[in-house]
């Protein structure tokens, strides 16, 4: 039975290679990638054997511990289909136990596993170099044997837990949920100085994950190492049970995956609404979800947004001509890029064309109008902010000064988000029409658009003043004034956003008729 299924695995793996041009580019391609990160990795942890002993041991169980994590999260993120799924097999009559354990090894043989494999090694063999003996053996082969349980029971949880194929909008969601987490993590691991001192705090972490499933057969050759002979028998103890009790629940899911049926409903193409099968079934997610492919769709919108990070990068060119220090400019775009951000929808209404008179002809809120709109540009904003607010404090140096950036940003953004609201509704212009290209502007007559983007700007800014004062004593002077500037910015945005989204909703059900009057003319 095994061979059977370990041809099953090579015939997939070949299948990826024979398929359509554009597949087997991208299976090539993805491999190559794969290749060239495994690469990487391995030289980095051959690299360890220049560090002290505790930090190749803090970076091997805090790695190790994210590669597990990371291997039992793949397949519930992802969402993609299991090529072993042991549903696949269930007309061929097999008894449970046998198919678990050859898919079990059949899943060795793919190249997630054999990336692992060489990280593993390359893992062992550093620590052998070290002196850790059998350890550095017995460590990362159990590291590799809960991955790979890990990875079975997560596909076969989420098998049986989602039912039918999530769409590709709802499983981009998660992934830049991970982004959002992992990247300013990793940003503030990398601009650490570490040398051959680990700060204490990381040294405690690795210790704690030692005592964890994740982390426990990593830490093995660090702690044996050490001389902690009481902490090696509890790491091997922790190892062997989570291997132990991942077995169990592996076979059972096999078993039960075996005897269980799938609903009629399953088959459903969920996927093919997009967005709408995203959001909730709502006036709020329905407009949320049609904003969503608009942003993501029509090119007038991307444009917009491309131009932010440009013109905030622009703006740092002066400061460093004039002489300003280096680590005081590199604090620079982040609140414009907030400011920006949280301006891109101050005229959103007139981007919708005809779609407007759905809202108003249907009896939708305005506060659901309000809010539905906002949701795109906070999608996008939030997981854009998680990575440059870490990579702008890495460059500037000073982790302290993180709360105070948070603070301006948070203020900014959401001010500016609030004023936004209102300004949609009172102070719509004219743009181009779907379709056209993003710099064709038609001709305006009055000076309510300029008026409006003007009045958004300065209300932020102005609303923003105490935050700002206090974030530049922070970073000029007294650190402390971070704190306050976390919370200030916090609560200024706040309250202004949902002061702009009440105001923006009252003007929106009271001004429905200019409305409509605005788009017959405009379009």
């Amino acid at each position: 039975m095994a061979a059977h299924v370990l041809r099953l695995r090579f015939a997939l793996l070949l299948g990826a290679l024979r398929g359509e041009p554009g597949e087997r580019f991208r299976a090539i391609a993805g491999f190559l990638a794969i290749v060239v990160g495994v690469g990487v990795v391995c030289w980095g942890i051959t690299a360890l054997g220049a560090v002290s002993a505790i930090a190749a041991f803090v970076v091997t169980v805090l790695g190790g511990s994210a590669i597990a994590v990371g291997y039992a999260l793949a397949a519930p993120i992802s969402g993609a289909s299991d090529p072993l799924d042991p549903r696949r097999f269930v007309t061929f009559g097999l008894s449970p136990r046998p198919l678990a354990g050859s898919i079990l090894l059949a899943s060795v043989v793919s190249v997630p596993m054999l990336a692992l494999a060489a990280i593993s090694v390359s893992i062992g063999v550093m620590w052998a170099e070290r002196g850790a003996g059998a350890w550095a053996v017995v460590g990362p082969l159990l590291g590799f044997l809960i991955c790979l349980l890990l990875a079975r029971v997560g596909a076969a949880v989420a098998a049986a837990l989602g039912g039918e194929r999530r769409s590709r909008e709802l499983t981009g969601l998660f992934i830049l949920a991970l982004l959002v987490v992992v990247l300013p993590v990793g940003v503030f691991f990398a601009s650490l100085d570490w040398g051959d001192r680990v700060p204490s705090q990381l040294t405690a972490a690795a210790w704690i994950l030692t005592f964890t499933p994740v982390g426990a057969a990593w830490g093995l050759p660090g702690a044996a190492i050490a001389g902690q002979t009481g902490e090696v028998a509890t790491a091997v103890a922790v190892a062997l049970a989570t291997i132990a009790l991942l077995t169990a629940a592996w076979f059972a899911l096999v078993a039960r995956s075996l005897r269980t049926i799938d609903r009629p409903t399953a088959g459903r193409a969920r996927g093919t609404m997009g967005w709408f099968s995203v959001t909730p079934g709502t006036p709020t997610g329905a407009i949320a979800a049609r904003s969503l492919t608009y942003w993501l769709r029509d090119r007038r919108y991307g444009v917009n947004i491309l131009v932010v990070p440009v013109a905030a990068l622009l703006a740092t060119v002066p400061l460093i001509i004039a002489g300003v220090p280096p680590e005081i400019v590199a604090l620079v775009p982040v609140p414009i890029i907030a400011l920006f951000f949280g301006w891109l929808p101050h005229n959103d209404l007139a981007y919708d064309s005809t779609a407007v008179w759905l809202h108003i002809a249907s009896g939708v809120r305005g506060i659901s109008d309000r809010v539905g709109r906002l949701v795109p540009i906070l999608v996008i904003g939030i997981p854009a902010f998680a990575i440059v607010i870490p990579l702008a404090i890495a460059v500037n140096g000073r982790w302290a000064h993180l709360p105070a950036l948070i603070g301006v940003t948070a203020s900014l953004f959401l001010a500016a988000l609030g004023l936004s609201s209102i300004s949609s509704v009172a102070a719509p212009y004219a743009v181009s029409r779907p379709g056209d290209s993003p710099f064709q502007q038609p001709q305006r007559t009055g000076s309510a658009g300029l008026a409006g983007q003007a009045l958004v700007m300065l209300g932020a800014l102005v609303v923003s003043i105490p935050t700002l004062w206090w974030a530049w004593l922070a970073v000029t002077g007294d650190p402390s004034y971070a704190g306050v500037a976390l919370v200030s910015g916090i609560v200024t945005g706040v309250v202004v956003f949902a002061v702009g989204l009440a105001i923006g909703a009252v003007l929106f059900e009271r001004r429905s008729g200019a409305l409509m009057e605005f788009v017959e003319a405009a379009y």
